[in-house]
């Protein structure tokens, strides 16, 4: 097939088709890179494969992909050519760094599971138990998941080696914002701070700039588009504060099996998010029951995670929660009124949008 005739074919699709299309060069760009990894190391060091298929355990378990879809959006929103082989290694390389956030995440956060399957320090630790190997099995598991996070990160920045000037500017910053604001998070964390002003800046830091925004800019800014810079950002935080609060609520009332992970880890590790420093503000039953000052536990301390819960449900904290992501997800919509997307695109991030505010896992 010629290239036109590829372009007229991606033309005849839907935005979510094309999307889509394109999101299976993403995994096939993956598999070659952990299979050349593979190759590789079977012939230089076989025991380094164990390291390659932590990263790769991760990628083959599937996932949301929300952030190479928001590439993709963004790159064939703003008229990119849907031929260019650059985007599905951009989107690929939000994919891994994700990746490695999420084998680092699992030991800050202290999580045993990761869509459905021990997390990988876990999976190491019993290794390292069941060979009867020295040392501490829970420092070899976390390790090895850090070195693997770190390799994944690796791949991340071979995957998007042809990036230039623009592009590579805002992947650098996507990098430092998600580093930064994983910091703030645990600094919020060790602080117990309530100022949910804070912690609606590490929403819309890790995961509206992190998730949204950037991939989307990104993908806009190799199709050579900088005009959507600003929509896409306004579009990215009002709905990345969104994300956030999505999430704090699964982990409160979410159902383990359904989320393929631990839920109401938050509670039972007094983190500070959104939800939590909102409801703090909100309820002086909910202050007295989690603030030390305020007559709850001390440090270490377990919360009472149903009285918590139950709290939540009535104040009224959730349902304002609720009413608070239809407003952020309804701003998030309106900043691609006065953008020149084609109609057919402003519907797709529209629906997106909505899957992402709406999601249960």
């Amino acid at each position: 097939m010629s290239t036109g005739q590829a372009m007229g074919a991606a033309e005849a699709l839907s935005p979510r088709e094309a999307t889509r299309a394109i999101l299976v060069d993403v995994e096939r760009t993956m598999e070659s890179v952990l299979a050349d990894e593979r190759a590789r190391w079977a012939t230089e060091a076989p025991r380094g494969l164990a390291l390659v298929d932590t990263v790769g355990a991760l990628v083959a378990a599937g996932g949301k992909r929300l952030r190479p879809a928001f590439c993709v959006s963004g790159f064939l929103s703003a008229g990119g050519d849907p031929t260019d082989p650059r985007l599905p290694r951009l989107a690929a390389g939000l994919e891994l760094l994700h990746v490695s956030a999420l084998l680092h995440d699992d030991i800050l956060d202290c999580a045993d599971q990761r869509r459905g399957q021990p997390s990988a320090h876990v999976r190491h630790e019993a290794t390292h138990r069941a060979a009867g190997w020295r040392g501490d099995p829970r420092r070899y598991g976390e390790s090895v998941a850090i070195l693997a996070g770190d390799l994944a990160l690796v791949y991340a920045d071979q995957v998007v080696d042809a990036a230039r000037d623009a592009v590579l500017r805002e992947w650098t910053m996507l990098r430092s914002e998600m580093m930064v604001g994983q910091f703030l998070d645990v600094t919020i964390a060790a602080e117990y701070d309530a100022d949910p002003d804070r912690s609606r800046w590490v929403a819309v830091c890790k995961s509206g700039s992190y998730s949204i925004h950037r991939p989307l800019s990104i993908g806009a800014q190799l199709a050579g588009r900088s005009d959507l810079a600003g929509a896409f950002q306004t579009y990215g935080a009002a709905l990345g504060e969104a994300f956030q609060l999505r999430d704090d609520l699964i982990d409160a009332f979410g159902d383990d099996a359904a989320v393929g992970k631990p839920t109401g880890l938050d509670f039972e590790q007094q983190k500070m998010t959104l939800l939590l420093a909102l409801a703090i503000r909100r309820d002086a039953r909910v202050r007295k029951l989690v603030l030390p000052n305020g007559g709850g536990p001390a440090d270490g301390a377990a919360v009472d995670t149903d009285e918590l819960r139950g709290l939540l449900i009535s104040s009224g904290i959730r349902d304002e929660v609720e009413a608070h992501i239809d407003t952020l997800v309804a701003g998030a919509v309106a900043a691609l009124d006065d953008t020149p997307l084609a109609e057919p695109w402003r519907r797709e991030l529209t629906a997106m949008a909505h899957e992402v505010a709406y999601r249960d896992r």
